[in-house]
């Protein structure tokens, strides 16, 4: 099923309307479709490198704007459909453990795990499930989806098909690093104020999280 998904992303990313197609994906990604919209932007970027920011900002904007209903599935219906949803992608346990974080971190966990390979249905669920602030969860989305996708689309821009093997399987490494160091940070500043370490679970990937972009 994933690999006729991911063949259909493919042949939409050549459609005329190939940018609305991607609008879409982009929405329904942020709640309950499998399959990142990358799969569509990078060769979209590689076929105009010209328009690359304005193909990454409408898949910002329509991830942001899918995130929403990601949020309203977690807040209205997340003990359902919300759980169901979870369940299909392996991500229950993931959900108890962004719990831990966001009481620790607020609106910071959205923008890092946003930025990260985590599911970002799983981030927009839980917000939701856990009542989030609604600004604080659109401002941090914004953030989150923006530099996820301006960073692939600004590196396809610059270096074109010799770059896409790193886009397509090594860039969710690089960026998961980045948080890693990020939050580590935060974690020794919170040790030096003597507030101690950071109890939460660790992480637990599903397999959302450890595909690569593309097969």
């Amino acid at each position: 099923m994933l690999k006729s998904l991911y063949d259909w992303m493919m042949a939409k990313a050549e459609h005329p309307q190939a940018i609305w197609w991607l609008a879409a994906v982009s929405f329904i990604e942020s709640s309950f479709f499998p399959i990142p919209p990358d799969v569509m932007l990078i060769p979209m970027v590689i076929a105009a490198p010209s328009r690359w920011l304005r193909i990454a900002v409408i898949c910002t904007i329509s991830s942001v704007i899918g995130g929403f209903l990601g949020y309203a599935i977690g807040y209205f219906l997340i003990d359902t459909v919300g759980m169901q949803i979870l369940n299909a992608f392996k991500l229950v346990e993931a959900y108890g453990q962004f719990k831990c974080w966001a009481d620790k971190w607020g609106v910071w966990v959205i923008i890092l795990k946003g930025w990260t390979p985590i599911p970002y249905k799983l981030i927009t669920i839980a917000a939701g499930g856990l009542k989030f602030d609604l600004l604080a969860f659109a401002f941090a989305s914004v953030i989150a989806r923006s530099m996820r996708f301006f960073l692939v689309a600004a590196l396809l821009w610059r270096y074109g098909e010799q770059i896409r093997a790193f886009v397509e399987r090594r860039l969710k490494l690089v960026t998961t690093l980045f948080v890693v160091a990020l939050v580590g940070g935060f974690l020794a500043v919170k040790m030096l104020k003597g507030n101690g370490g950071d109890d939460c679970p660790a992480p637990v990937p599903s397999t959302a999280d450890t595909q690569p972009i593309a097969r």
